[in-house]
């Protein structure tokens, strides 16, 4: 039998095709509906989902707060993507890519809409000045890897993630093609970790916290349940980094944040105080 696919002239959507996001996915950008964004008492309003992009953010918004800086108190406020909460109308006012996470940075006259994760981790890093170094030298450094992250996260979690994990049926050419991918993108940040504690040199940075999400969720075996497949111990460095950090406690802190699944210790669809976070992780065994 020839499984082949001859795509058409003219591509036209298929609502029917495409897994588990189908209903969600279209080929056009704007609003669907009328949905005001909800409104908390902080300066920073925080739209998101706890998936890694969204992570990216609480954790750091939770180590500026472990830090001392008061003025990153937030509210963050859950967008429900399976539902369709990136397609109303004031999250696509903020953000009119329809991704989270969304920022809206109200301590001024002009609140400023800060869209796509990197760009929030860099505006927060500058405007609280802190994990972003003022070397030259460091800070490119923290650059390069950002950069690094945003080219190739779409690889493991588009490419992996998606056909590994979410297709509707199991291919072996994507398969094959995204795991060899995600594979040298593990062994690039190894040999990196092997001659440096942190991804950008020796000091914990924004960059960490970009990739952490992805990569270290990853071979902590909490993403796409392919850690074996992978043979993520094999990624000794990955593995010591990833461990580590882990073990902090804005981390642990910032991951729980505009979670709505797994367990009742690790769910925090949305978070308005400090003491939010603390009552949930308190239900930790």
């Amino acid at each position: 039998m020839d499984n082949s696919y001859t795509p058409p002239k003219v591509w036209t959507h298929d609502s029917e095709s495409g897994g588990q996001w189908a209903k969600i996915n279209r080929p056009v950008s704007g609003a669907t509906h009328e949905q005001p964004l909800p409104l908390g008492k902080h300066p920073l309003q925080l739209y998101s989902l706890a998936t890694p992009n969204g992570q990216k953010v609480t954790i750091l918004l939770e180590e500026l707060l472990a830090a001392g800086h008061k003025g990153a108190e937030y509210d963050a406020h859950l967008i429900r993507i399976g539902e369709g909460d990136q397609f109303g109308s004031g999250f696509v006012e903020v953000n009119p890519n329809s991704k989270i996470p969304a920022l809206v940075d109200r301590s001024s006259d002009q609140p400023i809409s800060v869209f796509e994760s990197g760009a929030i981790l860099l505006y927060l890093a500058e405007k609280f000045d802190a994990f972003l170094p003022k070397d030259p030298a460091e800070r490119t450094a923290v650059m390069n890897w950002m950069f690094w992250l945003h080219g190739s996260a779409p690889y493991l979690g588009g490419g992996f993630g998606h056909f590994y994990a979410y297709a509707p049926e199991k291919f072996e050419y994507p398969i094959n093609r995204f795991t060899m991918e995600t594979k040298r993108q593990l062994d690039v940040l190894d040999k990196q970790l092997a001659r440096h504690p942190f991804v950008a040199g020796e000091s914990y940075s924004i960059a960490d916290m970009a990739i952490w999400p992805w990569y270290g969720n990853l071979v902590l075996g909490r993403q796409y349940e392919a850690a074996e497949f992978l043979d993520v111990d094999s990624y000794t460095h990955v593995q010591r980094w990833a461990k580590m950090i882990d073990g902090r406690a804005a981390v642990q802190r910032g991951r729980i944040v505009n979670r709505s699944w797994g367990e009742a210790w690790e769910q925090l669809p949305e978070r308005h105080s400090a003491a939010d976070i603390d009552q949930v992780l308190a239900l930790k065994p």
